[in-house]
């Protein structure tokens, strides 16, 4: 209990708290910027982080909310949401972990430049949400076209997928309750296989596009399957 309090106070309320914040500056002023940085997870949930993902999912509904809050009082601030792939960050060495593996991202994995430049790149050129890295994409599509699909992919795929070949070790510290030394740099242990660079589309009519397209690749794969059944 006091784990998933703790992963709710700090990733769910951290952003609760610090939205208000910014709006009790900005409201006055009739102007500003808030860009949430979420995560695909914040659609489709994975096993093994459903503290994390259910956060994320309401990060996402408490964004929308007070998004039209602010479009129905016509305060002239901008809200954005920034929905991630797996990064290469130190989190899979220092988040909590009750297996006896090490824990890894599920791929492909970017590194954390790429969420940088996106994150730069609404600064410049706000939209209502961006989707960054293929992985994002497919999970955010599938999960709308195809959940039933992305469950059995979830349990075939990602448990195992999240684990690495190497043990933790013996005095391995993580920082749910609090900080930890000597990890506070960029890059994580994936450097190796990280990418560098990402395809982003925005959630409006690029998104749509996808959606509509696939939602049509569906429906004739599954007359192709019907008419071969008949």
């Amino acid at each position: 209990d006091e784990e998933f309090r703790r992963v709710t106070d700090v990733t769910y309320l951290g952003y609760v708290n610090g939205t208000r914040a910014a709006l009790s500056v900005m409201t006055p002023r009739d102007a500003g910027q808030i860009i949430q940085v979420g995560s695909a997870l914040a659609y489709r949930s994975i096993p093994l982080q459903s503290a994390y993902c259910g956060a994320k999912a309401a990060i996402r509904d408490f964004t929308d909310a007070v998004r039209t809050e602010l479009i129905h009082e016509r305060i002239n601030i901008q809200l954005t949401m920034v929905q991630m792939p797996g990064l290469n960050t130190p989190q899979f060495s220092w988040a909590r972990n009750k297996f006896a593996f090490a824990m890894r991202p599920i791929g492909p994995v970017y590194e954390p430049e790429v969420a940088a430049e996106a994150i730069f790149n609404v600064t410049r050129r706000p939209v209502r949400e961006l989707w960054v890295g293929r992985s994002t994409i497919q999970a955010i599509i599938g999960q709308f076209l195809f959940p039933g699909l992305l469950d059995r992919m979830m349990v075939k795929k990602v448990w195992e997928g999240q684990m690495t070949n190497e043990l933790n070790v013996p005095e391995r510290q993580d920082y749910l309750s609090g900080p930890v030394r000597g990890m506070h740099q960029v890059h994580g242990r994936f450097s190796d296989e990280s990418r560098t660079r990402a395809t982003a589309i925005t959630s409006g009519v690029p998104g749509k596009v996808l959606l509509g397209s696939a939602a049509l690749a569906g429906l004739l794969l599954v007359g192709k399957l019907i008419t071969r059944r008949k």
